[in-house]
């Protein structure tokens, strides 16, 4: 079987935020580092989110390098679409509709459909994001990677990236960084 990348990481940051996580003009460097990390990986697929910054980001490059991509949303994409991706700067809204199409077009658009309005829904989301990714590795732990996007540091109690990567630990998954700044 071959190897599963299972990705979670941070949003573009807002236009006020008060401290800088994932800058806008940091896109083309992770990027790159994401091309870098799944090529060495030996990545075959990939299974995320799809929320603008790291999850469109590793979405597009692996639609580049010809890996198999599994979409977890945790409701239905219209407002995924509004609350995640096009309310920070930068032009994701089209990058989504794009992968979103080309995702649905192969049955790869896992559409959890959990409480818009419940904070708990992507922490769900995330459970789910490893799912996939083990599904996808034909149930072999060994054939994941859990790769996270972020600055390197956590924002401490509720941060999801960490609990994303805390999750993939706990399932034997190795964790690999990929920073933002």
């Amino acid at each position: 079987m071959a190897r599963v990348a299972a990705l979670a990481g941070r949003r573009i940051d807002a236009a006020d935020a008060a401290s800088p996580r994932f800058p806008l003009a940091n896109v083309e460097r992770v990027r790159e580092r994401l091309q870098t990390l799944l090529r060495a990986e030996g990545s075959a697929a990939l299974a995320c989110s799809a929320a603008c910054g790291a999850d469109l980001i590793a979405l597009d490059v692996a639609g580049t390098l010809g890996l198999r991509r599994r979409v977890v949303l945790p409701f239905r994409p219209e407002p995924f679409r509004e609350t995640s991706v096009t309310d920070r700067p930068g032009d994701w809204g089209g990058l989504f509709d794009r992968i979103i199409g080309a995702v649905a077009a192969t049955g790869d658009v896992v559409i959890l459909g959990l409480d818009e309005g419940d904070d708990a829904t992507y922490a769900a989301a995330n459970d789910a994001i490893l799912n996939e990714a083990e599904g996808l590795a034909g149930g072999d732990p060994s054939e994941v990677v859990a790769v996270v996007v972020w600055e390197g540091a956590s924002r401490g109690e509720g941060d999801l990236t960490e609990a994303f990567a805390t999750a993939a630990r706990a399932r034997g998954h190795p964790v690999r960084e990929v920073l933002t700044t």
